[in-house]
């Protein structure tokens, strides 16, 4: 039989948890009862520091599974033959709401995967949209400021959204996705997942390749209309949390079906548009989706902050046979993300059962912030020693490759990396269809209605020649709605 005596953390059994210590019965409380000092104090520290983005999601467990060889593009062991598998954990979340937020809010949805490989673990940190909103990681915060709360008023700002965007018009094709129907997914097991940066693959033959990951829901797309996702937040604002856990508590496990997309180092050379620009696709037709494997989730964790909050993804954990990109935002989150770990959780986030690595792991980092010796024990803190027999191991030398040039600068690839339009275009005019062009519009006008202040009639003016320079028509669908007279130098402006 289990011994279920009420301890404290140290082990020791205590009588009672229910009432404190006073003097006589109706006295002072004392302040000697460590069992209230102990449960209060511990308490009053049970929040750690919320993520600045991506606060608010949900998580379960589940396995991928290989299903089509692509062991020409990568020597990663996952990928060595078709049926190997692993365990993955993976965290959908709303991007810029805070904790207690609505997950039907009209934002990005993120979509971390961690496989837990005997490589290590690989984190594919993504969202539902292949594309971003900026280029540039240096923009990252000035873009996040926007979508949080005024300063002044501690509210959402329209104002602040539509300001950002209209003076950076790369971020036009998000915003176009954003503002359509898939800017309010009905729950996360109905939406696409995609790793958005261009990524790289190394083959045995140390050759190298460059990659997009697609990941294609099995259940279908599904997608709240704008009037929807409103009603919805109000009815139950922790919809897709429970969506997921219901279902997976059922047995409808939820499915995905993982591609890539692969370009050779001479197609990008050639390629219109900077394939690293996280702002543009790679069209299908030219790329095609090559089938890789299967996700599927079928464990809720058992505890929601121990494995859903405590969870730690970086794009910086690769390994053997995927690696990184001259992709500019991508660069800024290899180090921003294990930097932001450090802060919420501290240096040994690694040690957490849900971003431990099940294959053990050996390094020579010690002590800090909650330490846990069962990795290493006595054995050194250093490196080369004579005692432990840890050694390198060649076959894991890193792609050596030689730089385009020799220019250090801030300056864009070529003519075509200031093209913001051709791709929101073509996203309005071919891949929607007529209700989804009819939908974007209304979001958009519903938000832009938003927008006051004095510079009111300047942001959506500038962010108006934006949507005409993409298609002309949802320009003045647009215009048209929020009853703006279009005046010749607005269509100069937009260089129509």
């Amino acid at each position: 039989m289990s011994n279920k005596k009420l301890t404290r953390t140290s082990g020791a059994p205590y009588f009672d948890h229910e009432n404190s210590q006073t003097v006589d019965r109706r006295g002072p409380v004392l302040l000697q009862d460590f069992i209230l000092q102990e449960n209060l104090a511990h308490f009053v520290r049970e929040r750690i520091p919320e993520r600045i983005v991506h606060a608010k999601g949900t998580g379960a467990y589940g396995k991928f599974t290989v299903t089509h060889d692509i062991s020409v593009y990568t020597k990663a062991k996952i990928f060595s033959k078709v049926g190997n598998n692993c365990k993955i954990f993976t965290r959908f979340s709303t991007v810029g709401g805070e904790k207690g937020s609505a997950d039907t809010e009209r934002d990005p949805r993120g979509f971390a995967i961690k496989f837990y490989t005997e490589d290590g673990n690989w984190d594919l940190v993504g969202n539902n949209t292949p594309v971003f909103f900026i280029k540039d990681a240096k923009k990252f915060p000035d873009f996040i400021h926007t979508q949080k709360k005024h300063p002044k008023t501690n509210l959402k700002s329209a104002t602040m959204m539509w300001d950002f965007w209209s003076l950076n018009p790369e971020s036009l094709h998000q915003v176009l996705i954003l503002m359509s129907n898939r800017g309010t997914p009905f729950g996360y097991r109905h939406m696409h997942g995609f790793g958005s940066h261009t990524f790289s693959m190394i083959n045995s033959q140390n050759e190298r390749v460059w990659v997009k990951f697609h990941i294609k829901t099995k259940q279908g797309i599904k997608n709240f209309t704008h009037d929807d996702a409103v009603k919805m937040r109000g009815e139950n604002p922790d919809f897709a949390q429970e969506d997921l856990v219901n279902a997976i508590e059922m047995g409808d496990f939820p499915k995905w079906t993982v591609y890539i997309q692969v370009m050779t180092e001479d197609q990008a050379r050639e390629f219109r548009w900077n394939p690293f620009d996280v702002t543009k696709v790679w069209f299908h037709d030219e790329f095609p989706l090559i089938e890789v494997g299967e996700i599927e989730l079928n464990e809720v964790p058992v505890n929601y902050f121990a494995h859903v909050e405590q969870a730690a993804f970086s794009p910086a954990n690769l390994v053997n046979g995927i690696s990184f990109s001259p992709d500019k935002m991508l660069q800024g989150r290899l180090f921003s993300y294990p930097d932001a770990h450090r802060y919420r959780l501290g240096v040994n986030a690694h040690l957490l059962e849900v971003n431990r690595c099940p294959f053990g792991f050996k390094n020579y980092q010690r002590d800090g912030l909650m330490a846990d010796s069962s990795s290493y024990g006595d054995s050194p803190n250093y490196f080369p020693n004579s005692f432990d027999g840890n050694t390198v191991d060649e076959s894991y030398r890193d792609f050596e490759y030689e730089l385009d040039g020799t220019s250090v600068g801030n300056f864009n690839r070529n003519e075509n990396d200031d093209d913001h339009y051709t791709q929101p275009g073509l996203l309005y005019s071919k891949a929607m269809d007529q209700q989804e062009r009819d939908h974007l519009v209304y979001n958009i006008v519903q938000s832009m209605k938003g927008i006051s202040g004095p510079k009111k009639d300047e942001i959506i003016n500038r962010q108006l020649c934006h949507f005409f320079r993409a298609n002309i028509e949802m320009g003045m669908k647009i215009a048209m709605a929020l009853q703006v007279n279009i005046d010749v130098n607005m269509m100069n402006h937009a260089k129509i």
